[in-house]
């Protein structure tokens, strides 16, 4: 019989949690469920598990605060993250603070249950289109390791400004990051004002040139 896998679900959207929670196949047992970094943290520490899937946008810090806070010190954890971004920026990032893996939350149940199993065995797990990033980006000395303007960002607004610059209505923004139509306008305001443009087709642009979307 295959051994238990104990893992800790770090997401900030409950109805999240649950549906993963609920979809994990038969040999994984999730022990504690977080919503924000700090009792993220906590509930590792404390728990040990073999796998944190980790959301990588939180509004208060996300996976690379985790990442950076105990990483270090549970060499024995993996963990895996799970977002709804596909950006190379944070695949890389996270990657680079530790993570054993990235997929997409379009991922299903049963691919998602296997890829908690083989980052517990000590595989590197990445959507497909996603491993490309890493390779490159391992494999290059010049890859950017950093933008001021981009730093201007939370992590929340950075979600945003992908899915806007992709083409997303608002309605399908609030859809996809389970906010409102009311809290999408508010981010897309703040960015058009922290990076000094004036619509949706500058902030498309802007996006495309630093390879966004």
């Amino acid at each position: 019989m295959a051994e238990l896998v104990r893992v800790v679900l770090v997401d900030d959207h409950r109805l999240w949690r649950a549906g993963v929670r609920s979809e994990l196949g038969d040999g994984i047992e999730v022990v504690a469920e977080a919503g924000a970094v700090e009792e993220a943290v906590d509930l590792v520490r404390r728990h040990v598990p073999d796998v944190v899937l980790l959301d990588v946008h939180m509004p208060d810090g996300g996976g690379l605060a985790v990442l950076r806070a105990i990483g270090p010190d549970l060499p024995a954890t993996r963990f895996l993250a799970l977002s709804v971004s596909d950006a190379a920026e944070d695949v890389i990032a996270v990657v680079r603070a530790g993570a054993r893996g990235y997929v997409t939350k379009t991922i299903t149940a049963a691919e998602l249950s296997d890829a908690v199993r083989r980052v517990a065995g000590g595989d590197a797990v990445f959507s497909p289109r996603l491993a490309g990033f890493v390779l490159d980006a391992f494999s290059s000395s010049d890859v950017p390791v950093g933008d001021a303007e981009l730093d201007l960002l939370t992590a929340r607004e950075r979600d945003v400004l992908r899915l806007i610059a992709r083409g997303y209505s608002y309605r399908e923004v609030g859809g996809e990051l389970f906010i409102s139509v009311k809290t999408v306008e508010t981010h897309v305001s703040s960015v058009l004002r922290k990076l000094q443009l004036s619509n949706r087709r500058e902030l498309a642009r802007w996006a495309v040139s630093r390879r966004l979307v």
